[in-house]
């Protein structure tokens, strides 16, 4: 049911063009204005396509934006779908099989974070090295679509290495602070606790969320190379004495608007093998 659903919006989606993007950016709250830089853009709305999932958080457009950046061909999620808006993880991750059939062969993901590790500020731009799974769901339970790989894939090298270093020696270069760290993902919609948060930091998390790692997931199940990046909009649960809401969220990431354009730039550059 699921595969029918995503060939049927690739179907849907082709007729629009002759589209072939080789690196793909989902586009986290706050972050999306990116997909507006692209070059002779065409952007097909998620309400537009049939049986489509459909985002309702603020800071999340909802659109498949392909253009070029820098004459390179890319497709950038524009918003996405979230677990804890009620949508099935198969569902969440349609948009990465998708951009795989479309012949993406390198995905960066990109989200607003909480910070766990209590040296990483408002603002910090985190390359993620690896994730944790603690959302209680799995996009990969059910029938397998081998199609898109196979039943028991491998997830050691989830975030692909060596683009990992690639793009810590060109923010490097670039003066762009980049921290590393890891990606723990919680269901949501409601904010972790200072428990749940210490228990975060025990195991060694840096950054938590409620997106990404479903994405990274399927990417690596279609081996598709993977990049992540996390804008830490706040601190976590009961390392600062006050409330957390998703208008600081969407504040932060404006704020750091151009040193993330900037790294989104080298990114690309770097995923797509320049």
């Amino acid at each position: 049911m699921i595969n029918e659903r995503i060939n049927n919006a690739y179907d849907f989606i082709a007729d629009k063009g002759n589209f072939s993007p080789k690196v793909g950016l989902i586009l986290g709250s706050g972050l999306g204005d990116f997909a507006n830089t692209l070059e002779n853009p065409t952007a097909i709305p998620f309400g537009d396509i049939p049986n489509f999932p459909k985002p309702t958080v603020e800071g999340h457009t909802g659109a498949f934006v392909f253009g070029k950046h820098k004459g390179l061909e890319v497709v950038a999620l524009q918003g996405r779908i979230h677990y804890y808006e009620g949508y099935t993880m198969e569902e969440v991750t349609m948009p990465v099989r998708i951009m795989k059939k479309f012949g993406t062969h390198t995905v960066i993901i990109t989200n607003a974070a909480g910070g766990v590790n209590e040296s990483f500020g408002a603002g910090t731009l985190m390359q993620i090295t690896d994730h944790i799974n603690f959302s209680g769901g799995n996009p990969l339970i059910g029938p397998n679509i081998a199609e898109f790989g196979p039943r028991f894939p491998d997830c050691t090298n989830i975030y692909t290495k060596d683009l990992v270093e690639k793009l810590n020696q060109a923010a490097t270069k670039a003066e762009i602070t980049l921290q590393k760290g890891v990606y723990i993902m919680f269901s949501g919609p409601n904010y972790e606790t200072p428990a749940e948060i210490r228990f975060c930091r025990t195991i060694g998390a840096d950054a938590v969320g409620m997106s990404t790692v479903p994405e990274a997931i399927v990417a690596a199940h279609a081996n598709m190379r993977v990049m992540g990046i996390s804008c830490v909009t706040n601190a976590a649960a009961g390392i600062l004495d006050q409330e957390l809401n998703h208008a600081e969220v969407v504040e932060v990431a404006n704020r750091v608007k151009a040193d993330f354009t900037k790294l989104l730039s080298l990114a690309i550059e770097i995923g797509s093998g320049k």
